[in-house]
């Protein structure tokens, strides 16, 4: 399902035929770096972490995680959304790109989009987001957003502590 659009991406739930691409985007050495490491190894077990992570998400809340792609080929460049985890207070706006697809101004333009959903359609006050401590273009990325650094603190499912970011909507 088509969720929003910016000026060269579309934006729509995964679906299961999305496996192949969940199971390179979440073994890039980025996400694996700066997220963490799902243990997701085969198309299989990427359908298995997307019903656990993605689609029970779009069922329960009517929000997630989903599909990046570019509006004039299709081609599926990464995920941004929107998701509640039980550690944070708030929803949060998160994001990854495929490697080769970074440095365009993707990421960006996307999260510029999910937060417009958060305001606009979901009528949400207040949106949080978190990054590794040691993230530099995701801390600007938040900054160029205006969230503000809240706090650094470990969060359930991160081995080390997170940057935590928060923005009034």
């Amino acid at each position: 399902m088509q969720i929003l659009s910016t000026e060269r991406l579309s934006l729509r739930e995964f679906t299961p035929l999305d496996a192949p691409f969940l199971l390179r985007l979440v073994n890039e050495p980025g996400w694996i770096r700066n997220i963490n490491d799902p243990g997701v190894r085969t198309a299989e077990e990427a359908l298995t972490w997307a019903e656990g992570r993605l689609f029970k998400a779009y069922r329960e809340l009517g929000h997630g995680f989903w599909a990046v792609q570019r509006r004039d080929d299709g081609v599926l460049v990464g995920m941004c959304g929107l998701f509640k985890r039980a550690a944070l207070p708030e929803p949060d706006l998160g994001y990854a790109l495929l490697a080769e697809h970074e440095g365009r101004g993707y990421a960006l333009e996307a999260a510029r989009g999910c937060v417009a959903h958060a305001r606009e359609v979901l009528r949400w006050k207040t949106l949080m987001a978190i990054t590794a401590v040691d993230n530099p273009p995701s801390i600007a990325l938040l900054g160029k957003l205006g969230f503000e650094e809240q706090a650094q603190q470990v969060l359930e499912g991160y081995s080390g502590p997170s940057r935590v970011f928060r923005l009034a909507l």
